[in-house]
């Protein structure tokens, strides 16, 4: 583990990828506010023939929607190409898998996770179609039927989860046929200093009714790695990943023999990363990506 101080620590730094696998939250942005420093930082890399990847758990804005909500936070000329968030990666995955397009993923997601789907020819049902039914009572239930349909259920974060809709996934899951497949397995979503619950808190009721684990995509797993190595034709030892967490960001790269980057603007803190409990070491540490381009320079 060698933090980044001087210029010939960037440079021989830089020099040891090609690609940039980037965080986006506390790594190139805080909440709706870029992090300072990081345009110029992307805009050197780039200018260095360097090919930056953005990647994110979240499954809730679309590639498109990233796109537009960089830009209006300055960070301009970035490609849809660019991004792969975790319903993106769910996507890739049921593609490279050769799921049935004319079979239906039934949705625990909103807005983004459908856009995506169906970006790629998929089917959809469930997601926001179901946000507002509401639940009388059990005999309700039994106009839930298996429904061959169906070929997967995908679980994303959904802010308007509800029994009903728990109750589809769990008939459909059912069939071991039907797929389960997870954007993320994040537990809690950070919101300020306080935590909420994540994707992963959604689907855990599913995994206890039907005794099922769902295929999970997103970091820390080796399984969205493995789509964008292979969607962009990269050598994983010349891809370095950077981000502020320790358990996802750096344990994703870990996982997948890419070089890693610690950046101390998110949630890691320096007696975290010290500690003696901590076992994920990343190779570099470094205070704000928004330092390289200052000091490299």
């Amino acid at each position: 583990m060698k933090h980044l101080t001087t210029p010939a620590d960037f440079h021989a730094f830089i020099d040891s990828f090609d690609t940039l696998l980037a965080d986006m939250d506390g790594c190139i942005l805080l909440g709706n506010t870029l992090i300072p420093g990081v345009d110029s930082t992307l805009a050197y890399l780039r200018s260095l023939g360097k090919r930056i990847i953005f990647v994110t758990n979240n499954s809730s804005k679309s590639r498109a929607a990233y796109v537009a909500k960089l830009s209006g936070m300055g960070l301009h000329g970035v490609t849809e190409d660019e991004i792969f968030g975790s319903s993106y990666a769910a996507a890739c995955y049921l593609d490279e898998t050769q799921f049935p397009r004319d079979k239906y993923v039934y949705m625990l997601g909103q807005e983004g996770m459908q856009a995506e789907l169906e970006a790629q020819g998929f089917k959809t049902c469930g997601g926001l179609e179901d946000k507002d039914i509401k639940f009388t009572g059990m005999d309700d239930l039994t106009s839930i039927q298996p429904d061959p349909k169906v070929g997967a259920v995908l679980c994303g974060f959904d802010g308007w989860i509800n029994y009903t809709k728990l109750a589809k996934a769990h008939t459909y899951l059912q069939d071991p046929n039907v797929k389960f497949l997870a954007t993320n397995s994040d537990s809690t979503y950070p919101v300020g200093s306080r935590t909420f619950p994540g994707s992963g808190s959604l689907y855990t009721p599913l995994v206890a009714s039907t005794g099922r684990h769902p295929v999970v995509l997103g970091k820390p797993h080796s399984t969205m790695l493995k789509v964008i190595l292979d969607k962009y034709h990269l050598n994983p030892e010349r891809t370095c990943m950077v981000g502020d967490r320790l358990d996802t960001d750096i344990l994703f790269g870990k996982n997948g023999g890419c070089k890693t980057l610690l950046v101390m603007t998110g949630v890691t803190k320096e007696h975290t990363l010290m500690s003696e409990d901590n076992k994920i070491r990343p190779d570099f540490v470094l205070q704000s990506l928004g330092d390289l381009a200052a000091i490299a320079k």
